[in-house]
This record gives C-alpha cells, structure tokens and sequence, in this order.
C-alpha cells in the first residue's frame, strides 16, 4: 500500500518538482554560495583568490572613495524612481482605465521594448545624442542652435537612460493596481463631493500604494546595478555601484572585493522586499 502511494504521489510530485529543484541549485543557489564564500577571501602577490578568512573585504566598503559612489547611486537610483512613477502613473491609469480596443495597443509600447536588448538600444540612443547625431542635426537644421550641444556623459543622460530601459518595470506593477480599484468607489468619492484631485489623494492613491512600492522596488534595485547605462551613456562620470562591481571583477581582478559588493546588494534587496512584505505587499507583484 505504501509502495502504491508511493508511485501514485510522490513519484510524479518529485518528477515535477525535482528538475525545477536541481536547476535552482546549481545555477541560483550555488553560485550565490560561491560568491558568499569568496567575499570572504583574499589575494596573493599574484591577484589570484586565496582561500582564507578575512573580513578586508567588508571593511574595504567603508572607504570614502567607495562611500562617494555608494551616495551617488542612491541620487540616480531615487531620482529614477521618481521620475519613473511621475510618468508612469498617468500612463498606467490610461491603460487601466481605457475599455476600448485601444487598451490592448497601449499595454504593448510598454512591452515591445522587451522584446529588444537594452543594451542595444542604449548604444541607439548614444547614436542619437551624440555631437553628429540626429537630435543635434534636427536641432540645427531649425536652427534653434548654432553649435552641436555635448549630452552624453553627464548625470542627466545616465538618469535618462536607466528611466528609459526601467519605465516598464514601473509601468506594470502601477497598472496592475489600478485595474483592481473598485469603480463604486471612485462613484461614491464623487457623490460626496470629493472630486478631482480629493479623489485621487484620499482615494485613488492610498489604494495603488502597493503598485508604486513595488514599482519602486522594481526600478531602484536596477538601477543600482546597470553600469552599462553609466558607462555608454555617463562615460564614467555618473558611476553606480554595478560599475564599482564591474571594475573589481574586469580591470581590477579583485574578485573577491566585487564579491562583497555583490553580497551588499543582495542584502539591500532583501531588506527592501521584506519590508515591502510587512507592509502586505502582494510578492507576486515582484515575481518573488
């Protein structure tokens, strides 16, 4: 009987689960351990990882230099946020709202850019804002300037840029929210008399609150971590801590300084989706 059970239960749930299972392991679990370890290592004279205990690593991260770029990721990555949710509010609550076939239409220009590497289209826009590219051609052939204008490698091009390949993240989670809003009650803020802006502050917002948080997630943790958007478009000059990370791992070959750097952003990440969490967050919403 119990073999039977065996075979008629448990057999297909292992067949179903057990592959899953394996592939987390050896290609999530695994390498997280790997790289949780080697934090913890050093160098020899030769820059090649030495396997013993030290805590360099982490005391490293208290530099000033380090500190200044920690500081100056947290403005790119709050700035984005807050550009994203101003600009992805108004165009989720269309999406949402609209009941025509229309709706179908707009949900998609927010997922083709999917459908294309991002990091393809950043070398696209570096094309287009460079000195001989076609906004500085546009504009002087209207004349509206004399000279071609330098926007590459400047903090507000890096910002663009991570607004531009993050704006979907933000977009998804906010319309998601705002679909489940109960229309009898936008109707009953109406009949008593709070209109407009009333509705939307007292109303609208609280109830789309877990859309933004989570939107937020979505958007700020990336952007501490896409250097390739700092280096095409910010030429070095707007670095964030995926650089730092990228510089450890490439020119620097200190692996295991990287590693630890590695290790802080995934703790930050933790810390932000368990709060999300306490605040009873939906973690569906952020494909956890």
């Amino acid at each position: 009987m119990t073999k039977h059970k065996f075979k008629s239960k448990t057999l297909p749930a292992i067949s179903m689960v057990g592959p899953v299972t394996i592939w987390l392991l050896v290609f999530v679990a695994a390498p997280l351990v790997y790289v949780f370890i080697m934090s913890f290592c050093g160098l020899d004279e030769f820059y090649n990882v030495s396997y013993h205990f030290t805590l360099n690593n982490y005391k490293r991260l208290a530099d000033s230099n380090y500190v200044n770029i920690y500081l100056h990721s947290l403005v790119i990555a709050l700035t984005t946020t807050v550009v994203c949710i101003l600009l992805a509010y108004p165009f989720a609550y269309i999406i949402a709202r609209t009941k025509s076939k229309k709706k179908n239409l707009l949900y998609m220009l927010v997922i083709i850019p999917f459908w294309t590497n991002s990091l393809i289209r950043i070398y696209g826009w570096r094309s287009l804002l460079g000195t001989n590219g076609w906004v500085n051609t546009f504009l002087m052939n209207l004349h509206l300037i004399s000279e071609p204008i330098d926007f590459l490698y400047k903090q507000g091009t890096t910002i663009f840029g991570m607004v531009y390949c993050l704006f979907p993240f933000m977009v998804l989670p906010l319309y998601t929210a705002i679909e489940k809003l109960d229309g009898s009650l936008l109707e009953a803020s109406a009949d008593l008399g709070a209109k407009g802006p009333k509705t939307f502050f007292n109303v609208i917002l609280p109830l789309t609150s877990g859309g933004i948080f989570s939107g937020s997630i979505m958007v700020f943790i990336p952007c501490l971590g896409y250097f390739f958007v700092a280096d095409i478009l910010g030429g070095g000059n707007s670095d964030v801590i995926g650089n730092l990370v990228e510089r450890q791992f490439q020119s620097g070959n200190n692996w295991p300084l990287g590693a630890a750097l590695s290790i802080i952003l995934i703790l930050v990440t933790l810390i932000l989706v368990k709060i999300y969490q306490k605040l009873g967050g939906d973690m569906d919403s952020l494909g956890v």
